[in-house]
């Protein structure tokens, strides 16, 4: 049998240049969208429809886990790309933000816990944009070894043991939504299991949030540090 001068759909995938809207449809990316739709339709009813809470709870929490499957299609698919690097990070940090501003309005009576989450706000953007930007200029992931390697001891074990990441970032996110659970519940009786569930799921939860801020401070000083040497040794030069 002759073989063919036919062309096999391998070998025309692997001729076939990538474009900038082959990255933006990736499935990871696609993943992204959906967590972005999520977190956006959340933030909506949180604040907006109050009376909706279980369902924001429902949206953000999806969005929340989409972190972990868009992760995993990326390497999958062999899907990679600094613009899902950068979709990841922007929706992680707004979901954040947007639940936070979501906390202050639950709580508007109380402004030490409006100062509070306003001041969460401002270290995780600074901490992580800082952090995000002393990596990139040196073409580095931010939490790879490599982009790491001068950064401080705790920022760099936290980036490198994948159980304390999880730890912290997950219970981080829900001490904020247990936070926000318990601000609906509370004067409610028929939730009664649920406040009694978030009260104690808070015992375990808040020290990783506590953990997570003192990373974060850690993170913006050590990315500060590591900028102000380069231009130290720059200006030696």
């Amino acid at each position: 049998k002759e073989p063919s001068i036919l062309p096999t759909y391998t070998q025309t995938m692997a001729n076939k240049s990538t474009t900038a809207g082959d990255v933006l449809l990736y499935i990871p990316n696609l993943i992204g969208y959906l967590r972005v739709i999520c977190t956006v339709l959340s933030l909506i009813l949180m604040i907006c429809f109050p009376q909706r809470w279980i369902i924001a709870i429902i949206l953000y929490v999806s969005s929340f886990v989409g972190d972990l499957f868009d992760g995993i299609a990326a390497r999958k698919f062999d899907q990679c790309s600094l613009f899902g690097g950068l979709l990841d990070m922007v929706t992680d940090r707004c979901s954040t933000t947007g639940l936070l501003c979501a906390l202050s309005h639950e709580h508007t009576e109380r402004p030490i816990l409006v100062l509070l989450f306003t001041m969460l706000i401002i270290l995780d953007i600074s901490s992580h944009w800082c952090q995000m930007f002393f990596t990139a200029s040196f073409k580095q992931h931010h939490k790879s070894a490599e982009g790491n390697q001068n950064s401080f001891a705790l920022v760099r074990w936290y980036y490198s043991y994948y159980y304390f990441f999880g730890y912290c970032c997950v219970g981080t996110e829900f001490t904020y939504v247990a936070i926000y659970i318990l601000a609906k519940v509370t004067t409610l009786d028929q939730y009664e299991t649920i406040r009694i569930g978030c009260e104690y799921f808070l015992m375990i939860s808040i020290p990783a949030c506590i953990t997570k801020q003192i990373v974060n401070v850690s993170q913006l000083c050590s990315a500060c540090h590591a900028v102000a040497a380069y231009d130290a040794e720059q200006k030696n030069k």
